[in-house]
């Protein structure tokens, strides 16, 4: 057994690395200089007796034991700064920082409708938003790099807790004139790989998984320039038609099944000690959604 515990400071750094996968970037992350962090990371393989990570002058490599080691670091230092969250918190919640993530797919949407009264709700918290694709944002979220997530369901997200802000419903959208009786697997244009948005459309009408669609995108406002100049049809959620994404565009829309939606979410990491303060946080988007108006209401 070894004399001495490696200490949170080195496991932060630790995390940060596995994370950034490079000397500098995981330095600057954590607002100390790459020799400091390297020294600490050499004095915690020191400490444990292994190498976690192998270097050369050009890349880096997390060992098999470093990989399960680091794994085990993360979740220390989730339960650290959770532990940490909960005493600040506890006399007032939601008060300090809270890093959220939002997917691409809600993010312009939604945010108009519940910034201001998150703000006007909670003067005291200071919020960080980052917007990333689904796939990106559950990373984030079971490495500790973000405290809640604005999301769509269903998706893979892990072990998770969540609270349901509202219900999204889609619709196929396609050139003016050549809508389809049912959504034709060839056309449609998806976005690309780690938007969850592809998978609820296929579900809800019963399309089989397209493994190679004829366009791909990385926005829906692309996408909806290629609907428009006749290159093929697309879905889309009705929070993108309400706030006027379609106004003036050559486009009809066909609502699909009555299933066909996705269920908008605040998640957080099962078992967080902020659970409260995630669900109230909820609460408090459904009420700002709820008395929010839409930007238009273009019919489906």
């Amino acid at each position: 057994m070894t004399a001495f515990s490696p200490s949170l400071r080195q496991l932060r750094f630790l995390v940060a690395l596995d994370a950034e996968r490079h000397f500098g970037r995981a330095a600057a992350v954590m607002g100390v200089g790459q020799s400091t962090l390297s020294a600490g990371i050499s004095e915690l393989e020191r400490l444990v007796g292994v190498v976690l990570v192998e270097r050369t002058k050009r890349s880096l490599r997390f060992t098999e034991v470093g990989e399960a080691f680091v794994a085990r670091a993360r979740s220390l230092v989730n339960a650290a700064d959770e532990l940490t969250e909960f005493a600040s918190t506890a006399a007032e919640p939601l008060t300090g920082p809270l890093r959220l993530g939002i997917i691409p797919t809600v993010a312009p949407f939604l945010l108009p409708r519940i910034l201001a009264p998150i703000r006007t709700a909670f003067p005291a918290l200071v919020l960080y938003l980052r917007e990333q694709t689904s796939e990106a944002a559950c990373t984030a979220l079971q490495r500790g790099m973000l405290d809640a997530l604005i999301l769509a369901l269903p998706y893979d997200c892990g072990r998770i807790e969540h609270e349901e802000i509202l219900r999204d419903p889609l619709v196929l959208a396609a050139p003016r004139g050549a809508l389809p009786p049912v959504p034709d697997p060839q056309s449609l244009l998806l976005l690309e790989e780690g938007h969850c948005l592809n998978e609820h459309g296929l579900i809800a009408c019963g399309v089989p998984r397209v493994r190679s669609a004829a366009m791909v995108a990385s926005s829906l406002q692309t996408l909806i320039e290629l609907v428009e100049a006749g290159l093929g049809t697309m879905f889309l959620p009705r929070m993108a038609i309400d706030a006027g994404l379609l106004k003036g565009r050559a486009i009809d829309t066909m609502k699909l099944s009555p299933g066909a939606e996705r269920q908008i979410v605040l998640a957080w990491r099962a078992g967080s000690a902020r659970r409260d303060e995630f669900r109230l946080l909820a609460r408090k988007l459904r009420e700002a959604v709820s008395n929010g108006v839409p930007a238009a209401t273009e019919p489906a």
